[in-house]
């Protein structure tokens, strides 16, 4: 059975008044993957930013610049503007040495404390990943159940239509006919792909050939998301709305798996891409516009955190325990507050089980150019 992450979670260590989701719950990370142009200095709504020195700054001296390198490196191909003048130095200094790289870093960049407008510094941290599937290419064999590139009447009728009437109407069904992109073994599957927005598929061609091809996010039927494990627990069926407790309900209760799914009425659409050995070593393209480098990207609310921006992230756990060089490149529906970000764990099964764990405690740093310090968003 999948593994669904992303903001599939276990009780939070700090509860925000921000947090969309003060219940463990599954939650849609649906907006990746649609580029963005590149901003400079936002106005954020949510945050305060206070100029702190270095030394506040858990863990600095410790952490792997040069494995964070590569997250810049993909900041500069569609950079914030008031990063762009960095990105020749950039560019250079990823064959330097970590402490070539933090010395720069650390002349050229101020930190500063990222604060809710209304409260501290203190916030939360969840994590998503890219799912990996088996696929079929035609249907057929216990693969039946499609993922589909956008329909062609999709801009004419707003909202589209819903997920029960897709599945059921036949003149939904008459609108997506030979727009299955591929097929999947089982309901769930896809909807994790439709709540993480995108995927990997292990696609097995017509002829026999196996392919590693990308299900990036296209789009949706307009409607609104309606979380599944809200409708679990709402109606008793469920104690908690984690992945254990949403999986054996399925497994008890296979006859009523279309009625959860059709509790929520969004419906995701694709687009196929090739996955070549260098796209590999990546994730999707975020909100930015630039792939996710794992380890190194987070989603966050740009009315806090504009796109592009170096972060400092610092988590004790319980799940796992980071201090680390990140950047802004993606965001989501569900993340929303000042001090608040989503961590792309990577790719399969093993970074869904880590990333499903994921919900604790976080303080974020931004940095911003010293040459661009009167520009930083709302100093205090």
């Amino acid at each position: 059975m999948a593994l669904i992450v992303g903001t599939l979670v276990a009780c939070t260590t700090t509860p925000q008044q921000n947090d969309p989701s003060p219940v463990p719950d599954l939650q849609p990370h649906g907006g990746a993957g649609t580029p963005r142009p590149p901003i400079a200095t936002n106005t954020p709504t949510k945050s305060r930013w206070v100029p702190v020195d270095w030394s506040e700054l858990p863990g600095v001296q410790q952490d792997s610049f040069t494995e964070a390198w590569n997250g810049w490196i993909k900041n500069c191909e569609r950079p914030n503007t008031v990063f762009a003048g960095l990105c020749t130095e950039v560019r250079r200094l990823s064959i330097a040495g970590e402490d070539e790289q933090r010395n720069w870093m650390m002349t050229q960049l101020q930190p500063y404390r990222i604060e809710a407008s209304t409260g501290g510094p203190d916030g939360l941290l969840t994590s998503y990943y890219e799912p990996l599937f088996e696929a079929r290419r035609v249907q057929g064999d216990g693969f039946n159940v499609p993922l589909y590139q956008t329909p062609a009447s999709l801009g004419k009728r707003k909202p589209w239509y819903t997920r029960q009437q897709i599945e059921s109407l036949p003149e939904a069904q008459a609108a997506l006919s030979g727009r299955a992109i591929a097929w999947l073994r089982d309901p769930v599957d896809a909807m994790v792909l439709h709540i993480q927005g995108s995927g990997r598929l292990k696609l097995t061609e017509p002829d026999g050939r196996q392919r590693m091809v990308r299900m990036a996010y296209a789009g949706t039927n307009d409607q609104p998301y309606k979380s599944v494990g809200r409708w679990l627990l709402d109606r008793n069926l469920v104690r908690d709305a984690t992945w254990p407790g949403i999986s054996a309900w399925i497994a008890a209760n296979p006859a009523r798996v279309n009625e959860m799914l059709w509790s929520n009425p969004r419906y995701v659409f694709f687009r196929e891409e090739e996955l070549n050995p260098l796209d590999a070593q990546f994730g999707p393209k975020g909100a930015q516009g630039v792939a996710l480098t794992p380890g190194r990207s987070i989603a966050v609310d740009r009315n806090s955190i504009p796109y592009g921006t170096p972060v400092w992230l610092s988590t004790p756990g319980p799940t796992v325990a980071l201090n680390r060089l990140v950047f802004a490149q993606d965001t989501g529906s569900a993340i929303l507050g000042a001090v608040r970000a989503d961590f792309f764990m990577g790719w399969g099964p093993e970074a869904g089980d880590l990333a499903g764990r994921v919900k604790q405690n976080l303080r974020l740093w931004a940095f911003w150019p010293k040459s661009q310090a009167g520009s930083a968003p709302h100093l205090r």
